[in-house]
């Protein structure tokens, strides 16, 4: 099978090279030298003669501040360039798998008490960002054989270009380095989630017809603040340097859910949930 994917360098687009390649497929990579999605004109020249079996989609616009300065040209690689991939997906009889995200729901308020969001759950976009991937993965659907996974909490060996070469671990532990007081929010919740296990989960889809909508993230949640707190202990940091910060102390420039916590439940309903706790996985990745 050859597997073409798209942002092959990034951080999630790495892990996902690797995965499909250990099983023995031909892997297309393509980065934003290769293919600008948004033009078809640059997607049709490279793909249209890739004889690609599966797409896969993990590039975007997702630096959320940035985007909300620039919502046309966000909405061009976030939707119109996953339209874009859809047509000639189906122009090549090719499924399509298209990366998105748990921000396309809204806040928490709407949820009592606090439970994970299901795949049918209400979606309300607070910003840019989160906007454009919903309206993206309605044009997914315009392939005829497609798969979306809404993501949570992204974390992965590949340095990500969008947070200046840092995911959240690579962030704690640079702040850990110059100075002995970090301070994390512990009011805003996700499920950290490596690309290790989400490029696995799409190995697994990627052999099925079990088309759709799927959340896709490691099992349970934490706060930020206690994703962090497992970060310190694993690496000798004295915990006494991590703080909680105060409610409204980093004010978001963007407003973004507070509860980005997703159920799996489709996955566990096909029977191809692939994901770990959130601990487990994180130690793993961190060495333990």
């Amino acid at each position: 099978m050859k597997v073409a994917v798209i942002g092959a360098n990034g951080q999630l687009g790495y892990d996902v090279c690797a995965a499909f390649s250990k099983e023995g497929h031909e892997i297309f990579p393509l980065n934003h030298t290769d293919i600008q999605v948004e033009y078809m004109d640059s997607v049709s020249r490279a793909l249209w003669n890739s004889k690609c079996n599966v797409i896969v989609n993990t590039s975007a616009l997702h630096n959320v501040e940035q985007c909300e300065t620039m919502p046309d040209r966000c909405f061009q690689v976030n939707a119109q360039g996953v339209a874009n991939l859809a047509e000639v997906a189906n122009y090549l009889g090719a499924v399509l798998i298209q990366a998105s995200t748990d921000m396309v729901f809204g806040d928490s308020q709407t949820i009592n008490p606090l439970l994970p969001r299901e795949e049918t759950d209400q979606t309300n976009p607070l910003n840019v960002y989160g906007a454009t991937k919903l309206k993206g993965e309605e044009f997914a659907t315009q392939a005829k054989r497609h798969f979306i996974l809404r993501l949570a909490g992204v974390y992965g060996k590949q340095p990500c270009r969008a947070k200046g070469g840092l995911n959240f671990i690579g962030t704690m532990r640079k702040l850990a380095q110059n100075t002995n007081k970090v301070r994390v929010v512990d009011d805003e919740y996700t499920s950290p989630t490596p690309t290790t296990d989400i490029a696995q989960q799409m190995v697994i889809l990627s052999k099925t017809d079990a088309y759709g909508l799927y959340h896709a993230s490691s099992e349970s949640w934490c706060s930020w603040y206690e994703f962090a707190g497992v970060i310190f202990k694993h690496d000798g940091i004295p915990l006494a340097n991590l703080q909680i910060a105060e409610p409204g102390e980093f004010p978001n420039k963007v407003r973004r859910p507070n509860w980005c916590v997703m159920e799996n439940a489709a996955l566990k309903d096909a029977g191809l949930n692939v994901f770990r706790h959130w601990k487990t996985a994180l130690k793993e990745y961190l060495g333990d």
